[in-house]
């Protein structure tokens, strides 16, 4: 059984350890902080054999060169081809290599290109698992540092054909946030209401929101339904100075990613 563990990394990160049970060798996915993954393989005796990286941001590749040395530079790095991330063993790019397997994990692992919050970010998708980085978050999706608002809107597009019950690893606990906007955007929405709900108690004890489901995402998340006639005209009194004749779906995730970058 693949067991999938979170460490806190900084103020709001996770980074996720992945075993096979009963093997004690793991992969971590985005490790910015070493000194918190060494602490974890040390506490419950485990072995480190690999890294997954989705981005380049520091905040997941930080950890990379001290977990090689921690581990004599016998680990397996996987990422995408880019020069900014030191340490890469495994450069990956999806139309080459859409799928490959890890030594101690059963199954293979699918890599998507989901460029939009960066130009080469990719995620992966092992058994009913997705580690997205910074592309979709629950309620929400990654700013645009690199790519474009069409990037992510495809991008998004194609996490939400995943299965309905895919679960959703992504890398920060922005979830409250979240919500908060896509309550001010889709305020009718019951099920955003009661997700919202959940979500503060689990928080209010100190308990992680994620993983989330893409079926949950497709019904709560406004990134994912910018079509819905209620966000569509919450955009339209937003930016009432605008012309909205032709608001196509793009234009409307466009937009809305404006307003959050400013909420």
């Amino acid at each position: 059984m693949l067991t999938i563990t979170a460490i806190k990394a900084f103020n709001d990160n996770y980074i996720w350890v992945l075993q096979q049970q009963p093997h004690t060798q793991v992969y971590v996915v985005d490790p910015g902080d070493a000194s918190v993954v060494i602490d974890y393989l040390e506490a419950n005796q485990l072995t480190l054999v690999g890294i997954l990286l989705t981005h380049h941001h520091n905040d997941h590749t930080g950890g990379v060169t001290e977990l090689q040395a921690y581990s004599q530079d016998r680990l397996t790095v996987y990422g995408p081809d880019n020069e900014k991330i030191e340490g890469i063993t495994h450069p990956l790019h999806a139309t080459a290599q859409p799928r490959f397997t890890l030594e101690y994990i059963s199954g293979e692992l699918q890599v998507l290109d989901v460029p939009g919050h960066t130009a080469g970010h990719i995620a992966y998708v092992i058994a009913d698992a997705l580690f997205c980085g910074d592309t979709l978050f629950s309620g929400g999706c990654g700013r645009l540092f690199e790519g474009t608002p069409a990037q992510m809107l495809n991008s998004l597009q194609q996490l939400a054909q995943l299965p309905a019950d895919t679960r959703v690893y992504c890398a920060h606990e922005y979830t409250l946030s979240n919500l908060k906007f896509a309550l001010a955007v889709n305020p009718n929405n019951c099920a955003l209401q009661d997700y919202n709900e959940r979500a503060i108690q689990l928080r209010r004890q100190d308990k992680a929101t994620i993983p989330s489901t893409i079926a949950l995402e497709r019904a709560i998340n406004p990134f994912l339904r910018a079509s819905d006639t209620e966000i569509v005209d919450s955009i339209k009194q937003h930016f009432s100075d605008l012309n909205h004749a032709n608001l196509d779906e793009l234009g409307g995730f466009t937009l809305l990613r404006q307003w959050k970058d400013n909420f």
